[in-house]
């Protein structure tokens, strides 16, 4: 990846955190709500060959280490969304059928939330953290993948317009 791919898709990926941070965390939503940062670092991840979906997948990562809400310790979500976001990838990549189907890529990009979130969950267990209830568990797990669901198709023409821009090799800034 080029350094001016890199670092666009970096400033990108701050924006998006920053709105994540700011606005999004605000809304109290019924089973947990969404995170836009996941959803757009793995849809990102999901047009992207595995490299830049594992580069992603660090800089989403560290940045959900940063954020207010995160109880785990400095690196949990970025290990989670490094191999989240290179298996997203390579599971897409090869296939020309996922990348050019928009409702496989939200579908993907559900069950990679929903799939992040558990291994978050099982890493933070086995890391000592306190998680609650397994009905409030299952709660937030299953409402966050639902509105990943809903919210996804609404930001995919976005998101896929940038990815374009900023890795087509035409488009020159």
């Amino acid at each position: 990846m080029l350094l001016r791919q890199f670092s666009l898709s970096a400033l990108l990926v701050l924006l998006i955190f920053v709105i994540q941070e700011s606005v999004i965390s605000q809304f109290r939503l019924p089973g947990g709500g969404f995170s836009l940062l996941l959803i757009f670092s793995l849809t990102w991840a999901s047009l992207s060959t595995p490299t830049v979906g594992a580069l992603i997948g660090f800089i989403a990562g560290l940045m959900m280490d940063l954020s207010q809400s995160a109880d785990g310790p400095l690196g949990q979500w970025t290990l989670i969304l490094i191999i989240a976001g290179y298996v997203l990838a390579f599971l897409a990549y090869g296939d020309d059928s996922v990348r050019g189907n928009p409702i496989s890529i939200v579908i993907l990009v559900s069950l990679a939330v929903g799939a992040s979130l558990a291994l978050y969950l099982i890493s933070g267990l086995l890391l000592g953290l306190k998680i609650g209830s397994i009905s409030g568990v299952a709660v937030t797990l299953i409402g966050n993948s639902l509105w990943t669901l809903a919210i996804t198709p609404l930001l995919l023409p976005a998101i896929s317009y940038v990815h374009n821009f900023i890795f087509d090799s035409k488009a020159r800034l």
